[in-house]
């Protein structure tokens, strides 16, 4: 889901203010991935800029942009934008010195601002008369980092293997118990966004937690970098499906874990969190030899709803009244209302909305996980945290025990103290 911990929360309230959804700052805004040499007068406006928002002189810093930043920025946006980090994420420990990189061949200027939390990217770009044409503030590369080495812990060890094949395959581990094989199996599968294969939220990595918790059960469990994250030159501009993003290498991983002579092919689990989990029922379906599905903050609320009101929330935790908010989100509820208009019949390639291609939108139109999962005959089991503002209780949690209220085959639980990510 568009999702799911402080970071994406900051990044959220920080695009919300200035006039586009996160989802634009998680989905348009490639990882910068290649060193450039920094102009150096660039550079040193760029420091000016930086320098200009820690004194607090937001007048003078956006003086220094193009009109239409100007405007997207006024208003008291912009010192609302540079506040709200250290709220989020704590004291700021320290800035870097600006660099040179190149996004899709374009150069920025870049500057690490490493909070107490995580560390987070300040991204600017000039025009030809060296005004600043564009300010993004976005992870850290350090914080989506790809797993380290494998591991090996008490009764249990890791290796190194794959989804996919030849140049498409994705870098995975796999986590074995130490003896008791064949081996029931887990595969994890990711919530939206560009995930390692530990789902590294800021300090936490969830998907690693579960893989040597259930190692030590004596289940094997396999985690992978997710394909948006691995190859994103894949999904600028391109009209993806969800398919395309998740279900596909899910449905992969799991046909190379029934494959290896450790792991029990009749026993093979899927396990997705948030956008995996809303995507399970259908990876169920279409491979019914899947032992079960354990659904992490399963949605059960359409997506672009759910936009709309996890939107509304950070807003309103940043102390908002009500007119500001619904100042905010009208640009947001106009994509979800033109969402709910899309079909079959609507092209792949008509214009993107709330962040995703068309396809994206025409390929979850009629989609409901809910009723996906009462054409299933594998047992499923529903976790859902209390304290989840993103996937709730009220909104979806209701309606899987609404539509499971005496099934054998499925089995929900609540956890009161814990969150999206599962976690108190």
């Amino acid at each position: 889901m568009p999702m799911r911990n402080v970071l994406l929360a900051v990044v959220a309230l920080t695009a919300l203010v200035g006039g586009a959804g996160w989802y634009v700052v998680q989905k348009l805004l490639p990882p910068a991935s290649v060193p450039a040499v920094a102009d150096p007068a660039q550079a040193e406006l760029a420091a000016r800029f930086l320098d200009l928002l820690d004194a607090r002189r937001y007048d003078e810093a956006l003086a220094m942009a193009t009109p239409r930043v100007q405007e997207g920025l006024a208003g008291g946006k912009l010192a609302e934008i540079w506040e709200t980090l250290p709220k989020q994420l704590g004291e700021r420990k320290a800035r870097s010195a600006v660099r040179g990189e190149s996004v899709n061949g374009k150069p920025i200027i870049a500057a690490t601002l490493s909070f107490a939390m995580l560390p987070l990217d300040a991204r600017i770009t000039f025009d030809s008369e060296r005004r600043i044409a564009g300010f993004w503030i976005v992870p850290a590369k350090s914080t989506s980092a790809a797993a380290a080495e494998p591991e090996r812990g008490e009764g249990w060890h890791e290796v190194a293997t794959g989804v996919g094949q030849g140049a498409d395959v994705l870098p995975a581990t796999l986590t074995l118990p130490e003896s008791g094989a064949p081996f029931a199996a887990v595969v994890l599968v990711h919530g939206s966004g560009a995930h390692d294969r530990d789902e590294t939220i800021g300090p936490n990595k969830p998907f690693r937690d579960l893989a040597h918790g259930l190692a030590t059960r004596g289940i094997a469990v396999l985690r992978y970098e997710k394909r948006s994250k691995q190859q994103p030159q894949r999904y600028a501009g391109a009209a993806y499906t969800v398919d395309d993003e998740t279900t596909n290498d899910a449905l992969a991983a799991v046909a190379m874990l029934r494959t290896r002579a450790d792991v029990d092919p009749k026993r093979v689990f899927v396990a997705g969190h948030s956008l995996g989990a809303l995507v399970a029922p259908r990876i169920g379906a279409r491979d019914p030899a899947i032992a079960g599905l354990i659904l992490l903050a399963g949605p059960a609320a359409p997506l672009a709803d759910t936009v709309v009101r996890q939107s509304r929330y950070l807003l309103q935790q940043d102390g908002k009244n009500a007119a500001e908010i619904d100042a905010a989100l009208a640009p947001i509820e106009a994509q979800r209302d033109a969402v709910r208009r899309i079909d079959a019949s609507t092209p792949a390639d008509a214009p993107s909305l709330l962040g995703l291609p068309a396809a994206y939108w025409r390929d979850l139109a009629g989609y409901d996980p809910v009723a996906t999962s009462r054409t299933l005959a594998q047992p499923m089991l529903v976790l859902q945290g209390g304290r989840d503002y993103q996937v709730t209780v009220a909104d979806d949690f209701s309606r899987w025990r609404e539509a499971f209220p005496a099934d054998p085959r499925v089995q929900l639980r609540e956890y009161p103290t814990l969150g999206h990510t599962f976690i108190p």
